[in-house]
């Protein structure tokens, strides 16, 4: 936890590997959809993407972020941003995360 009562970034992205995309199966860190974390005190702000424009998970991507963010200590709000630049690619997905698929 931050001196400022708010989890730090690297506790955020710890949590937000629980957040699995079912259609991939690889954690939304590792397969690089996240793009920022800012922590303010008890407000998180998670910006972030999708595979594609029209995934139909994004809902329930959205819903994952904010319960496993939202259960660290010291988190009051999370504000999940979805943006669309730059487009997400597989070039993004994390090395070490390739061998698992």
């Amino acid at each position: 936890m931050s001196a400022r009562g708010g989890p730090d970034p690297a506790e955020v992205l710890a949590a937000l590997r629980a957040v699995i995309d079912p259609e991939i199966g690889l954690d939304i860190v590792s397969l690089g959809l996240v793009y920022d974390v800012r922590v303010d005190g008890g407000s998180v702000t998670v910006t972030m993407t999708l595979t594609a424009a029209g995934c139909p998970l994004g809902a329930a991507m959205r819903d994952g972020v904010t319960t496993v963010v939202g259960a660290l200590p010291g988190v009051e709000t999370v504000d999940v941003r979805i943006v669309w630049d730059p487009p997400w690619s597989p070039d993004m997905i994390d090395p070490a995360a390739l061998g698992t698929l």
